[in-house]
């Protein structure tokens, strides 16, 4: 098997061509682990030539405990004896880095490992954080991890400018098919954020590999993350979130299974299962979620289990679940109505689709699961060119 080296193990073999003499910022949480297993900031820290002074985490904290939307305090790291600040708080104006906390530095790293999905917030704190260093004029460097759904496979539309939040701050693809380090370039070149940006890449990383393919451990990287088939239904199941079903959190297969307590599994199984959705198979699934949505009830409704990757369109089958559950069971289904990634004023849907019409032609008779699938074409033919000035791999 051939074994992927992180822009992080790249940047440690090296450090001192990029950090020496450098007082150094790290964001970063526990996915952080260099090849020997140890976290980066251990190894920063250890460095002579190289201070590290200052240590920010994304959603869920350092060390990935905090549940979704939870806020993080900052807190003492263990181990270094270093403030863990939180870019993650109790409002938007938490979610980017005060100008205080990069004071005095010259460089800030990024290293977390993304999942390849234009909802998973922490592309945007990488986003943010260069916003904040170009206003500091402070070099940032981002580590290059794998898109652990790989990097060839796209589908979606792209992001409307009234619809724009930490579940889709920029107009990407639902799948993107790109490496956090690639997309700090598009962000930084494409969508203006012009800050003094260097990135670490891969060595050994391919496109079509999955994260089972690169020789590197799988960490979650965060609480409703737990496995590589969780990242790789995700871009589609991720929208039951706006929903008031269950996407599963609080069981230990999240985002694989969903339901509410009074669905029907087994007419809603049979139902998905007609519409020979590719790569895909449902089950009935009966569940009972320790927290969140329906704590301590028996939800009933499917498991999704994936046949064929390669094939599976994980978008349109999360499509396909909610127009299943709107159309044949309307008493159980319904939006969520509660702010979303702090936002009040915009229904957590079209945060999620980028703009309202999933919303408001889901159960339109006209309307097919091709028609919507056609309908990206437009933004998956602007996109790809765009994506490819920045692939880097």
């Amino acid at each position: 098997m051939i074994h992927v080296k992180t822009g992080l193990d790249r940047l440690l073999a090296d450090p001192f061509h990029y950090l020496k003499g450098k007082r150094l910022g790290l964001v970063a949480n526990h996915t952080s682990v260099a090849a020997d297993g140890r976290y980066s900031w251990l190894h920063f820290q250890e460095h002579a030539d190289v201070e590290l002074t200052t240590l920010l985490a994304p959603e869920h904290g350092l060390y990935g405990v905090a549940q979704d939307m939870e806020a993080v305090n900052q807190a003492l790291e263990p181990a270094t004896g270093l403030t863990t600040h939180s870019l993650y708080g109790k409002d938007a104006q938490s979610l980017k880095p005060d100008a205080a906390l990069l004071a005095g530095l010259d460089t800030v790293v990024f290293d977390i490992q993304d999942i390849g999905s234009r909802y998973y917030t922490f592309i945007y704190t990488m986003a943010f954080c260069m916003e904040a260093c170009k206003e500091a004029g402070v070099r940032m460097l981002v580590c290059d991890r794998p898109n652990p759904i790989n990097g060839r496979q796209v589908e979606g539309n792209r992001v409307g400018d009234d619809c724009r939040s930490f579940v889709g701050e920029y107009p990407i693809l639902n799948r993107h098919g790109m490496t956090a380090g690639e997309l700090a370039c598009l962000f930084n070149e494409q969508f203006g954020i012009g800050c003094d940006l260097g990135v670490i890449h891969m060595e050994g990383w391919q496109r079509d590999m999955w994260y089972d393919q690169t020789g590197l451990t799988w960490i979650a990287p965060s609480p409703n993350m737990p496995t590589l088939s969780t990242a790789t239904v995700y871009p589609g199941m991720c929208l039951l979130e706006a929903t008031q079903l269950s996407e599963g959190r609080g069981t230990t297969q999240p985002f694989e299974q969903c339901g509410a307590p009074e669905l029907d599994a087994h007419k809603l199984a049979s139902l998905l299962n007609k519409k020979n959705l590719p790569g895909v198979q449902f089950r009935p699934q009966y569940f009972k979620p320790g927290f969140q949505k329906h704590a301590g009830r028996i939800c009933a409704g499917v498991f999704l289990h994936v046949t064929n990757r390669q094939a599976f369109k994980p978008l349109i089958t999360g499509i396909a679940v909610l127009r299943a559950t709107s159309q044949w069971f309307p008493d159980v289904f319904a939006w969520r109505t509660q702010a979303y990634e702090f936002v009040r004023d915009i229904p957590a849907i079209d945060l999620l689709y980028g703009n309202a019409e999933l919303r408001e032609r889901l159960l339109s008779a006209d309307l097919s699961l091709l028609d919507i699938e056609q309908s990206w074409e437009p933004d998956t033919q602007d996109f790809l060119p765009l994506r490819h000035d920045y692939l880097m791999y």
